[in-house]
């Protein structure tokens, strides 16, 4: 009897150690799973940040402090709305009608350049304003007073009095490649700061037909209403534009937008900082696009430069000498490639300079010496 017991025992224990084993090994041979199983699974090991190509979360995270909600609101009388009532006449009997005064608000956005209260917006968001807040990510709020605005390129600067002011790094705009990607930072709509993303589609885009002055980067990232004045960043988060306008018929985001490079609207900020407004070159000329036919025309067998359509009695370039059907191909040896490029490169002369004006005159190139003028303010 004991012998039996201990062969029972010996084989009890056998084979409970094999289905330990079994058990702790190779579970899935088994009929059924143990109570209590616990499930394995693969996790992803944490990707360190500088290895997520697919996420721009630091540059967002860089710029979105610097980035403020602008609401501006101003006061519009309502003449009566009845034209007898304007009639001296009429108004005996219905006596002074006081005019109704209303107030309407807008909304935009901005760009903080200054731990001292600089900002940077769009002309349009602030224009004819009564009243301009700024509203912070941070949950602060101030009223801004606006420094000064150019409409020809629609920029504006605002100052506010904050301490603590995160100022944002300006990037290179001049070294931004079609096919780079960019962030677009702003207050669409109103409903609260966005950011979206796209690529750079062209580089020095100009006759859009928005302001006088265009050197746009043109996006496809989704700007919309309220996106006006916003912050255009790279990948490392540095402000390389200020977002401006949209092409579109509707309204909403076509994919289509426009942004004014940060070299461009620095020296236009500086100026409004230190003057109040903005002086720039001019030379009394109006100035037309070569075409081919034009070319051929003038015996050229290229289009180059840009043509001098008039010239005004006793400007600048009258006083040097310069005259219509001139061609105009360089200033101090820079080549023009047409007209818009002209206007801006002399908007950028310092008014006195004396500069080289290289013309075409009769199939002869030929240099003038102009002095350069003040570009009358556009009403």
């Amino acid at each position: 009897m004991y012998r039996l017991w201990l062969i029972f025992a010996q084989t009890a224990t056998v084979l409970l150690a094999i289905f330990f084993v079994i058990s702790t090994l190779r579970p899935e041979l088994l009929p059924w799973k143990p109570r209590g199983e616990i499930v394995t699974v693969k996790e992803a090991v944490p990707v360190v940040e500088t290895e997520r190509p697919d996420s721009y979360s630091k540059a967002a995270e860089i710029a979105m402090p610097s980035v403020v909600n602008i609401f501006t609101s101003k006061e519009i009388k309502e003449e009566p709305s009845h034209p007898l009532l304007n009639d001296p006449m009429f108004r005996r009997f219905f006596g002074e009608q006081e005019s109704k005064a209303r107030r309407t608000s807008s909304l935009g956005s901005g760009v903080i350049v200054s731990p001292n209260g600089y900002i940077l917006t769009n002309h349009h968001v602030v224009e004819a304003a009564d009243e301009v807040e700024i509203a912070l990510v941070d949950g602060r709020k101030a009223k801004a007073s606006i420094i000064g605005s150019d409409p020809e390129t629609d920029l504006a600067v605002l100052k506010i009095k904050l301490e603590e002011l995160p100022a944002i790094t300006f990037g290179q705009s001049q070294q931004v490649k079609v096919g780079d990607v960019v962030l677009a930072v702003g207050n669409p709509f109103g409903v609260g700061q966005s950011v979206t993303m796209g690529i750079v589609s062209a580089m020095s885009r100009s006759r859009v037909g928005i302001n006088t002055f265009e050197d746009f980067i043109q996006i496809d990232a989704a700007i919309n209403p309220g996106n006006s004045g916003g912050a255009l960043t790279d990948t490392s988060g540095n402000l390389i534009g200020i977002n401006t306008a949209i092409y579109s018929s509707s309204g909403g985001s076509l994919g289509i937008g426009f942004a004014i490079p940060i070299h461009v609207a620095k020296q236009i900020m500086e100026q409004i900082i230190q003057s109040g407004s903005v002086t720039r070159g001019w030379l009394g000329v109006s100035m037309q696009d070569m075409t081919q036919d034009l070319a051929e025309s003038f015996g050229l067998d290229s289009p180059i430069g840009a043509l001098v359509a008039s010239v005004l009695r006793d400007g600048p370039a009258d006083k040097a000498g310069i005259k219509p059907g001139d061609i105009i191909i360089a200033v101090e040896g820079k080549p023009m490639k047409n007209s818009s490029d002209m206007l801006n490169r002399v908007a950028a002369l310092s008014p006195n300079d004396t500069v080289a004006v290289t013309v075409i005159r009769n199939k002869q190139e030929k240099t003038i010496q102009v002095t350069v003028g003040i570009r009358p303010k556009q009403q």
